[in-house]
């Protein structure tokens, strides 16, 4: 399977490094959309009142998220031949995967023992973060013959 991708990039990375990097966009929009962005993409009352005080809290949070979540998008892209290959890409891959099918998986203990805790940011994100880690881990398994060979 992995020999056949050789000859083309790989559309689950390739989808992982978009989502990722659209996300990474999303968070910086948020950041300049202010406290109104903040508390309508689940970051809390808390961080949307510093927002709207000016506080450096928040965009500095913020902007360390969108850079991880660019580097992850970089590292999809790494592997869909589209970057040079990164350094300890294999288990950067296998983290960043398993990072978002946790974060997406979180929903189902939530759903189970605190039903009254979901909301709508609960739910959609953790759809969209499986979703996410979905693409990165079935890229990365049609991949694994790739990623495991010695390329120095």
């Amino acid at each position: 399977m992995a020999g056949a991708s050789r000859q083309k990039h790989n559309i689950f990375l390739l989808m992982a490094g978009a989502l990722s990097m659209l996300a990474a966009l999303l968070h910086i929009g948020i950041i300049f959309g202010g406290a109104d962005w903040y508390r309508f993409f689940g970051a809390g009352e808390e961080m949307a009142v510093m927002a709207g005080q000016d506080s450096w809290i928040p965009p500095l949070v913020t902007l360390a998220i969108a850079t991880v979540l660019f580097l992850w998008a970089c590292c999809a892209f790494s592997a869909a031949r589209l970057l040079p290959r990164f350094p300890l890409l294999k288990p950067a891959l296998i983290i960043i995967s398993s990072i978002y099918l946790a974060r997406g998986l979180l929903l189902i203990p939530l759903w189970i023992g605190w039903p009254e805790s979901l909301n709508a940011f609960w739910v959609w994100s953790s759809v969209t973060s499986l979703v996410y880690g979905l693409c990165h881990a079935i890229g990365v398994w049609q991949e694994w013959e790739w990623l495991s060979a010695n390329h120095a």
